[in-house]
């Protein structure tokens, strides 16, 4: 499946997280960053959940929710979050449907080694419920400034 397009409705989704069941519609009348990752405790997903957490207040400040996705199981997201002090909630995908809906399943190369996987992707979604930006294949560093430069362009003055 490919991508959703900027303009688009952002597919709704269902998926199990710490504090219970997520809707993205039930973060209607927020701007919404959902980015998808590989793997808890992992250097590059680490790094990116910690970089939007240390920009946390900021997308706060723009009535922006921050939701990651990933494949692990609820009791990893738990650790995960405690262990770096997330303070968004993380989605357990582990049947990819989310991430299929996303057009972000898909196969990964590895040291040579072909595999299915979590593409890093991050979306980003208005308090109606359409993408407004996405990136795809992200690159870490400074990704999550890059998503709130982008978040900023987007929103109404």
């Amino acid at each position: 499946m490919a991508l959703p397009r900027v303009g688009e409705p952002a597919p709704d989704f269902s998926g199990p997280t710490e504090e219970g069941t997520l809707r993205l519609t039930d973060l209607r009348g927020q701007w919404v960053v959902l980015y998808f990752y590989p793997r808890n405790h992992t250097p590059g997903c680490t790094a990116e959940a910690c970089a939007f957490r240390d920009a946390h207040a900021e997308f706060s400040a723009e009535n922006c929710a921050v939701v990651g996705v990933s494949t692990d199981t609820l009791r990893s997201h738990m650790r995960f979050r405690s262990r770096h002090s997330l303070p968004f909630r993380l989605v357990s995908d582990r049947d990819h449907a989310i991430a299929r809906t996303y057009g972000v399943w898909g196969e990964k190369l590895l040291f040579g080694r072909k595999f299915w996987g979590t593409v890093r992707s991050t979306f980003v979604i208005d308090e109606g419920g359409r993408i407004r930006a996405a990136f795809d294949r992200v690159r870490v560093a400074g990704h999550a400034e890059q998503v709130l430069a982008a978040l900023r362009e987007a929103r109404p003055l």
